[in-house]
C-alpha cells in the first residue's frame, strides 16, 4: 500500500516550496520527479492520480508546487519558466540528499516543456516523460494572449487563468519567447515516452509530432485517445501511470526484488527477499506474491502479514463455500462479503476456550450476504459458513511435520 508524505525544500529564489511524496510500501523501484502544468499546482488530479497510481506500482513520486504556486512561498509574478527549470533541480538535490536521487523526470503540458530541459541538469535522470507538452514554452502566451498589449506597454498584467488571477510580467514574456524545446529534445540522450491526446484542446498533437520527430532514440509515443488535456477521466491517469511504470522498468526503474522462487507440486513456497527484515515471497503454482509485517514492527508493510494470510484464507473459504451451496440450491445470493478480524484474548475472556490465564486465537467473522433471500435461506447459508475446509482446519488437531533441508 502506498502513502503519502508532506514534505519541503528551498526553491530557486529560496521560499520554500510545498512538495508530496507519494511512496510505495517497501524499497522503491526508483525515484520520480512530477512537474504540474502551468498556472495550476501539484493537487492538480493529473498530478495526484498518477503519482499515487505509480507509488502503488513500486515508483516514489514527488510532486511539488512551483514557487508562488499551490501552498509554496514566493511570488508568481516573479517566476519564469527559467525559475521553473531551477525549482526541478532544487526538488532533485533535495531527494539526492534526503532520499535517493530522482532517475524518471515526468511532466505535464509546460511541465513537460520543463522536465525536458531539466533533464540536461540533473545528472542522475535516466528517462524522461512528457504528458500533452508543448513543443515551445511561449506556447502559454496563448492563455493571455488579450493581455500581451497591456503586458508589454506597463510591463504586467493581472490575467485569469482556470478561474484564478495571477500577475504575468514583461519578463516572464522575454523568458519564454523563442524557446523551443526540440533542440533540448533533440540533445536529450535519455530514453522520452510522448504521451499525448489526440484531441487535446490545449495543446495541439502537433506538438508531440514535433518533439517526436525531434528526439534521438529511443523514443516512444503513447496516444491518450479521447483523453482531454488535464486527463479528467480517472481511467485515463490509471491508464497513463501503469504504461509509464512499465516503460520506465527497462529505462529507469527496474525491479529491485529477487528472482521468487520457483513453485514446488501441491505445495507452497516462502522465502526471504532479503529486503527489509521480514519480507517474504510467497509462491503457490502461478501466484506469486508478498508477506510482511508493518513497519510499526519493523517490517516494510509490503504484504498482508501471515495472520492477515490466514485470515484471508479463512475469509476466502467461507465465501467460496457459502457460494457453492447457493449456487447448488439456485438461490438468488448476489453477493458474499466476509471480513476477518484476528486477536488474541486470554481463556477466561471467552467461554468455552478451554484453560483459565491461557491465551487463545480469536478470529471475529462478520458475513454479509445481498440477494432477495429470505429467513430461512439465510440462517442456512450462515450454517454452511462454519462448514468451510479452512474453518474445519482450524477447529480440529492439527500436525505440523518440520524437516530440515539438506
Amino acid at each position: 500500500m502506498a502513502r503519502s508524505e508532506r514534505v519541503e525544500f528551498d526553491g530557486a529564489f529560496g521560499d520554500r516550496l510545498a512538495a508530496r511524496l507519494e511512496r510505495p510500501s517497501g524499497v522503491p523501484r526508483a525515484f520520480a520527479l512530477f512537474a504540474h502544468c502551468f498556472s495550476s499546482s501539484k493537487d492538480i488530479l493529473a498530478a495526484t492520480r498518477v503519482s499515487q497510481r505509480l507509488a502503488r506500482q513500486g515508483i516514489a513520486v514527488l510532486r511539488f508546487d512551483f514557487t508562488g504556486l499551490g501552498h509554496s512561498d514566493g511570488e508568481f509574478s516573479n517566476t519564469n519558466f527559467s525559475s521553473n527549470i531551477e525549482d526541478l533541480v532544487q526538488a532533485a538535490a533535495f531527494l539526492a540528499e534526503h532520499h535517493e536521487a530522482p532517475r524518471l523526470l515526468i511532466g505535464h503540458s509546460l511541465g513537460g516543456a520543463a522536465v525536458i530541459a531539466a533533464a540536461h541538469r540533473i545528472a542522475s535522470v535516466q528517462a524522461v516523460v512528457t504528458i500533452g507538452a508543448p513543443a515551445d514554452a511561449d506556447h502559454v502566451r496563448k492563455q493571455f494572449n488579450a493581455q500581451l498589449d497591456e503586458i508589454e506597454e506597463t510591463g504586467s498584467a493581472n490575467v485569469s487563468l482556470a478561474g484564478r488571477p495571477f500577475r504575468i510580467t514583461r519578463q516572464f514574456l522575454r523568458d519564454i519567447e523563442g524557446r523551443s524545446l526540440e533542440d533540448a529534445a533533440a540533445t536529450l540522450k535519455k530514453p522520452i515516452l510522448i504521451a499525448h491526446s489526440p484531441v487535446d484542446e490545449t495543446v495541439n498533437i502537433e506538438n508531440a509530432t514535433r518533439l517526436f520527430v525531434a528526439a534521438k532514440h529511443p523514443k516512444s509515443f503513447l496516444s491518450l485517445d479521447h483523453s482531454d488535456h488535464l486527463l479528467s477521466g480517472k481511467d485515463d491517469a490509471r491508464h497513463v501511470a501503469d504504461v509509464i511504470a512499465a516503460w520506465a522498468e527497462r529505462y529507469a526503474a527496474e525491479d529491485r526484488l529477487p528472482e521468487p522462487p520457483r513453485a514446488v507440486p501441491q505445495g507452497v513456497v516462502v522465502q526471504e527477499t532479503r529486503q527489509g527484515k521480514f519480507q517474504n515471497w510467497v509462491v503457490d503454482g502461478d501466484d506469486i506474491g508478498l508477506t510482511d509485517e508493518p513497519e510499526s514492527y519493523g517490517g516494510l508493510g509490503s504484504g498482508p502479514t501471515p495472520y492477515g494470510q490466514l485470515s484471508a484464507a479463512l475469509g476466502a473459504c467461507t465465501s467460496m463455500t457459502i457460494r457453492m451451496y447457493a449456487d447448488r440450491k439456485s438461490w438468488p445470493l448476489e453477493r458474499v462479503t466476509v471480513t476477518v478480524k484476528h486477536n488474541k484474548d486470554h481463556a477466561d475472556d471467552c467461554a468455552h476456550c478451554g484453560e483459565e490465564k491461557r491465551k487463545v486465537d480469536i478470529f471475529e467473522r462478520t458475513i454479509r450476504l445481498e440477494g432477495d433471500l429470505d429467513a430461512e435461506q439465510l440462517d442456512r447459508l450462515m450454517e454452511i459458513a462454519d462448514r468451510c475446509p479452512v474453518h474445519r482446519t482450524l477447529h480440529e488437531p492439527v500436525v505440523v511435520r518440520t524437516t530440515r533441508a539438506s
